[in-house]
């Protein structure tokens, strides 16, 4: 049910679009004189492309802050207005960082920043879903494996833990992932995608 009138949702969904489309990892890569981080590697602009470049701080800096930004994107909505505000943010935090207007609406796959929402959204939920990365990711040693099942899951540590309000979202968002990791999937099958730390070829 809405609880939040369409005028302010309009607001929270564009201001929520725009930190969501701040491209941390390029902004930290070239304060640190690393270079361009789109073409550097893969040349995606999140946190395991940073890692190409050597810099695990960067790579870190680049995780965290992509995830605060879904964070706190979903916080101020829900402090201003309410659970269906901070659902609008959530899935408008994540379409600026998978198109983000100063990139000409080319960005990265959402990983960081889906996770930090669901965090927020709920904490049961999105602690799960950390959890699923990490272990696939430390059996795997692939971060894209590792987002894909993590966000494939995360609908249902929804159903473990709450009673499925965010389910709409949740599928919506995991499609998203899927879509943009698509590429990776076709790597996976042929036994090509790089490993976590690994430099593309």
């Amino acid at each position: 049910m809405m609880e939040t009138s369409p005028a302010l949702l309009a607001l929270v969904a564009a201001l929520a679009y725009l930190l969501g489309s701040v491209p941390f990892g390029i902004v930290i890569t070239r304060a640190l004189g690393l270079g361009d981080l789109r073409k550097i590697g893969s040349g995606n602009i999140g946190a395991t492309n940073v890692l190409r470049t050597g810099n695990k701080g960067a790579a870190l800096a680049t995780l965290l802050l992509d995830a605060a930004k879904g964070g706190i994107a979903v916080a101020l909505a829900r402090l201003v207005a309410g659970e269906d505000a901070a659902q609008v943010a959530a899935l408008a935090s994540f379409l600026g960082h998978l198109f983000p207007i100063w990139l000409g609406f080319r960005g990265g796959k959402g990983v960081a920043t889906f996770l930090g929402t669901m965090l927020v959204l709920d904490w049961h939920v999105g602690l799960a879903a950390c959890a699923t990365w990490a272990l696939t990711a430390a059996v795997t040693r692939i971060s894209s494996l590792s987002a894909l099942v993590a966000a494939a899951l995360s609908s249902l540590w929804l159903l473990v833990f709450r009673d499925g309000q965010l389910l709409i979202l949740t599928v919506l968002l995991t499609v998203l992932i899927y879509w943009k990791h698509w590429p990776n999937l076709e790597r996976i099958k042929a036994g090509t995608e790089p490993k976590i730390g690994q430099k593309k070829a």
